[in-house]
């Protein structure tokens, strides 16, 4: 099932869509779905980013412990 949106854009925007849709040889509706899918995954990730930022039960890593243990464990990968 599918649901119609209809949405305004200012005139630049469209050129720049008709550009991008012609470039890609996609429809215009193709761009704003696949941006629109692109955006939300990203808003999705930052999102649960955010969350284990201000998760103040989420231990904070020491950087100068964390680069060592990976260096070391670099270090053994190559013997």
């Amino acid at each position: 099932m599918s649901t119609l949106i209809t949405l305004r854009l200012p005139d630049e925007q469209v050129v720049v869509l008709d550009a991008a849709a012609a470039a890609l040889n996609l429809t215009r509706a193709e761009i704003v779905r696949l941006a629109l899918y692109r955006y939300l995954e990203d808003f999705d990730d930052l999102t649960v980013a955010v969350e284990r930022i201000n998760d103040f039960s989420d231990p904070v890593l020491n950087w100068n412990e964390t680069r060592s243990v990976l260096l070391a464990m670099g270090t053994e990968q190559s013997d």
